[in-house]
C-alpha cells in the first residue's frame, strides 16, 4: 500500500506536539519545591545601641598661621660686618641678628656734632652783639639797619642751632639702625643675606624672615548656617576648637577629635562679613604651641564644638540604609525575627551614628546582612551582640 506523503505528515504531526508537552509537564513537576521543606533563616550580625554622651561638631580643613611675621629688612646702607642669626634658630625679643659697619655713620654723628658747636659760639657772640647794639639803639647811636642786621644774624644761627640737632638725631638714628635686633620672639626662617654682603638702604632684599609661634593662630572657615550658634557659645564664654594635624593617612577626612591626636585651642575672632562667594565665615583659634605641634603653613582638621548631647543613642553607621521613607535599620526582636523601623539620624561620631528617634538604647540592629532581610523574616545572629566601644574620651561628631 502506497502512503501519499501529505498524509503522513498529518498522522505524525499530532503526535510530535503530543510528545513535545508531556516532556515540558514532567521537567516543570521535577523543579517544583518540595511541599513542607522549611526555610532557612537568614545568617547576620547584629550590634546593641547604647546610650551614652555625644558631641556634635562641625569639621573643616584649616590652615596653620604665625601669630606675627616680621621680614628684617636694613633702613640704612652699609656693610654686614657681624652675624650673629643662623637658619632656623629660635630668637628673643632684642636679640642681636645683624651689625653693619658702624663707621660712615660714627663720621656723620662727629661732624653734626663740630657744626653744632660753631654755631653755638657763634650764637654766643651774636647775642652779645645784639644786646650791645640794643642799649645804642636807644640812645640813637647806632644805625638803625645796622642793629636790624645784628638781630637777625642772631635769630638765623638759633635757627641754624636747632637744624644742626636735628641733624645729630638723624646721625644718631641710623648709628643705631646699624645694630638689627629681632623685634619680636620666633623662629628664624633661612637667611637670604650673609655677613660680608654689602646692602643698600631699604634694600628689596630680605635679611630674613621671623615668625612668631607661641602662641599660633589657626585659620579656617565654616558654613554660614551655624553663624547664629558660634555667636551664641561666643557670647555664653570661651568656645573650644579641636585641631588634628594631618598626617596623610585616609582617615584625615573625618570630623577633629578630642582625643588622640588633636589638642584643643581656644576661639579668638570671627570675621564681620560671610564671603558671599562660599557662603563661609572666616574664623580663627590660637593655640598656646608651647610643645611645637603646630608650624605655619600647616593643613589641619579644625573641629567646632557646637553642642553635647548627654544622653544619645549610638549604633554603628554601617547598620543604617537608605529607603523612600529616609533612614532606616532593621531591628531583631527576642524571638530573632527582623523589623524595619524608620529612624531618625542626627550626626555622626566617627563610625558611629546617633539616632535621636525610632530607636531605643539595648535594641539589636542587624550590622552585616541586612541586605538580604525582609520584615517578619527568621534570622540567625552569628555573633555575640555588643556594643561597638566609644574611643578614649567622647569623639565628637562629623556635621551632616
Amino acid at each position: 500500500m502506497v502512503h501519499h506523503p501529505a498524509y503522513a505528515r498529518l498522522v505524525y504531526l499530532p503526535c510530535l506536539i503530543l510528545l513535545f508537552c508531556l516532556g515540558m509537564l514532567a521537567g516543570c513537576s521535577g523543579n517544583a519545591p518540595e511541599s513542607g521543606k522549611k526555610k532557612r533563616d537568614v545568617p547576620v550580625i547584629v550590634a546593641t545601641a547604647v546610650q551614652e554622651p555625644a558631641q556634635f561638631v562641625v569639621s573643616a580643613v584649616g590652615n596653620v598661621q604665625p601669630q606675627a611675621t616680621v621680614a628684617i629688612k636694613t633702613q640704612v646702607g652699609g656693610t654686614i660686618v657681624e652675624q650673629r642669626v643662623r637658619d632656623g634658630q629660635s630668637v628673643n625679643a632684642g636679640d642681636l641678628l645683624f651689625r653693619l659697619d658702624p663707621r660712615p655713620f660714627e663720621l656723620a654723628i662727629r661732624e653734626a656734632q663740630a657744626k653744632l658747636g660753631r654755631n653755638r659760639i657763634l650764637l654766643e657772640k651774636a647775642n652779645k652783639d645784639l644786646k650791645r647794639y640794643a642799649q645804642l639803639n636807644k640812645i640813637n647811636a647806632v644805625a638803625q639797619e645796622q642793629y636790624d642786621k645784628t638781630y637777625a644774624d642772631a635769630k638765623s644761627l638759633e635757627s641754624d642751632i636747632q637744624l644742626n640737632l636735628a641733624t645729630l638725631e638723624r646721625a644718631q638714628l641710623d648709628l643705631s639702625y646699624t645694630v638689627i635686633r629681632a623685634p619680636i620672639p620666633g623662629n628664624v626662617g633661612i637667611v637670604q643675606v650673609n655677613e660680608g654682603n654689602v646692602i643698600k638702604a631699604n634694600d628689596d632684599r630680605t635679611l630674613c624672615v621671623i615668625n612668631q609661634l607661641e602662641p599660633i593662630s589657626i585659620s579656617f572657615s565654616l558654613p554660614e548656617k551655624y553663624l547664629p550658634e558660634v555667636m551664641t557659645m561666643r557670647q555664653a564664654g570661651e568656645v573650644t576648637v579641636y585641631i588634628t594635624p594631618a598626617t596623610g593617612k585616609a582617615d584625615d577626612s573625618q570630623s577633629a577629635s578630642s582625643s588622640g591626636n588633636s589638642i584643643a585651642a581656644a576661639l579668638t575672632a570671627m570675621d564681620n562679613t560671610v564671603d558671599t562667594a562660599t557662603g563661609t565665615i572666616k574664623l580663627r583659634a590660637q593655640y598656646s604651641n608651647a610643645d611645637k605641634k603646630l608650624w605655619p603653613g600647616q593643613f589641619v582638621r579644625a573641629g567646632l564644638v557646637l553642642r553635647e548631647e548627654p544622653a544619645a543613642v549610638l549604633i554603628p553607621t554601617a547598620a543604617v540604609m537608605d529607603g523612600i521613607n529616609g533612614s532606616y535599620v532593621y531591628v531583631i526582636t527576642p524571638d530573632n525575627k527582623a523589623e524595619d523601623r524608620l529612624i531618625t539620624v542626627d550626626f555622626l561620631v566617627g563610625d558611629r551614628t546617633v539616632v535621636s528617634a525610632g530607636l531605643k538604647a539595648g535594641e539589636r540592629v542587624a550590622l552585616d546582612g541586612q541586605v538580604r532581610l525582609a520584615p517578619g523574616m527568621s534570622v540567625e545572629v552569628r555573633n555575640e551582640p555588643k556594643a561597638v566601644p566609644s574611643p578614649a574620651g567622647a569623639e565628637p561628631a562629623k556635621a551632616q
